[in-house]
């Protein structure tokens, strides 16, 4: 259910996330879960986070910007939206075109740019970001390696302004958005990229999509410092 403030007004949240095609997205998790695994690993990742993000209780709904059939289907099946891609133009246009489709059918909506890797992602953690970050005209949360941006987010009325890629901090920073340093919200900070970020979200604690499909360490090896201890899930016959 949406949020609500005490005037009756609704406060709820629309969330957009971008879906790169399946074929080609976590290309950096190939090396620890192997060319079968990654395409599952990114939908994996992509149903937990949506999944996490529907049942936050400040957030009204989920549009997921994406043109990958497969994941389409399972994500709308959750009870997302999805927006196909027609700029075609990448990650950042790709999310304000999401945030105008938003707009496009509710004006006054507070817009949330939400990273689709995510799969330890817990409800409560991002209502607690969510709060902090209807605060501010715009507002950001770095990645737990304070690199990149995990959340994006503009209030009613206020362009999204997404500059997402690479070090995506330092120019939301820029741009003029708050950053949310306040709450302890690990789930919401661990996007996962590699087979070391992997093993930090299973740690946290990840939804069943990923637990069904992550890699796990070999047996016998150490704390990864790199992603090749990594080894395939184990596949069991149904119902054992």
């Amino acid at each position: 259910m949406a949020a609500m403030r005490r005037d009756g007004a609704d406060v709820g949240w629309s969330l957009v996330v971008p879906l790169k095609p399946l074929v080609r997205a976590k290309s950096r998790l190939s090396r620890a879960a192997g060319e079968e695994f990654r395409p599952r690993l990114a939908l994996a990742f992509a149903l937990d986070t949506v999944t996490a993000a529907l049942a936050c209780d400040d957030v009204r709904d989920v549009a997921v910007v994406t043109d990958d059939q497969l994941a389409g289907e399972r994500l709308a099946a959750l009870g997302a939206r999805i927006v196909p891609d027609t700029p075609a133009r990448g990650l950042n246009a790709a999310l304000a075109h999401g945030a105008s489709v938003v707009r496009a059918r509710r004006p006054g909506a507070a817009v949330a740019a939400l990273n689709a890797d995510l799969p330890a992602l817990r409800p409560a953690e991002l209502e607690l970001v969510l709060h902090s970050a209807s605060l501010f005209p715009r507002a950001f949360l770095a990645d737990a390696a304070d690199i990149g941006t995990t959340l994006l987010t503009a209030t009613s009325g206020v362009e999204l302004e997404p500059a997402f890629g690479g070090a995506s901090r330092a120019r939301h920073l820029a741009s003029g958005a708050r950053e949310i340093t306040g709450p302890e919200v690990p789930s919401v900070r661990r996007d996962v990229d590699t087979g070391e970020d992997l093993l930090a979200a299973l740690a946290l604690g990840v939804g069943p999509h990923t637990a069904l499909h992550a890699p796990r360490p070999a047996p016998g090896a150490a704390a990864p410092e790199g992603s090749e201890r990594l080894s395939p899930p184990q596949v069991r016959a149904s119902g054992a």
